[in-house]
């Protein structure tokens, strides 16, 4: 076995496009998944499992029907299962996701936002 840290910068810097998830690890059936944001996603929710996300760099709005959560680096929100949500960047704002395999980024809502899944990096 090899022995070596995921660099998270090294890592970014090998993709550009935005609301496209890359997978850097898993464990058990989750995976770690880097993004870059920007502008607005599409209103989603995930029926079956809860979806973490981290800003790594930047300021994130998760907006909510019924309020909002502004992250900025370093800090973290849990969306529960089925809360339906709208991600939001003003600028370039860098994220990890930790999901279940095989979880589709705009839920059930579906668009042209809709990424490759299991896509690593």
């Amino acid at each position: 076995m090899t022995y070596k840290a995921i660099n998270f910068k090294e890592k970014f810097s090998k993709f550009t496009e935005h609301w496209s998830p890359r997978v850097i690890a898993e464990m058990n059936d989750y995976q770690f998944k880097l993004a870059k944001v920007e502008g607005e996603f599409v209103w989603h929710d995930h029926p079956d499992t809860d979806e973490v996300f981290i800003v790594i760099e930047g300021e994130l709005e998760i907006e909510f029907r019924d309020g909002i959560v502004n992250l900025e680096s370093g800090e973290m929100f849990v969306i529960p299962k089925g809360v339906e949500h709208k991600p939001h960047a003003k600028t370039e704002c860098k994220i990890m996701l930790v999901e279940p395999k095989g979880v589709v980024n705009t839920g059930e809502a579906g668009g042209e936002l809709t990424a490759a899944n299991d896509v690593w990096v």
